[in-house]
């Protein structure tokens, strides 16, 4: 699958979609052209299985939330 249809079921950035790549967490692209990069979507689909089963078995931690002290506009007083 090219790119946009990539984005289409992974809503993730290009540069996490690269940075994932580079860690080996996410499905390599390839070229069929020098121009045209690519995804293997049995590759792409196997690989949202897995992370759905990760998340419900609580091995995919979420983000912590973010401190409201270090906004730099309308900061949380008394905190």
């Amino acid at each position: 699958m090219r790119r946009h249809e990539l984005h289409m079921i992974v809503p993730l950035a290009d540069t996490t979609i690269y940075e994932m790549e580079i860690r080996g967490e996410f499905p390599r692209r390839y070229y069929l052209t020098p121009r045209c990069v690519v995804w293997d979507l049995d590759e792409v689909e196997a690989w949202l299985r897995q992370r759905r089963k990760d998340s419900e078995a609580g091995r995919i931690r979420k983000a912590p939330p973010p401190d409201v002290r270090l906004r730099k506009t309308q900061p949380m007083k008394g905190h």
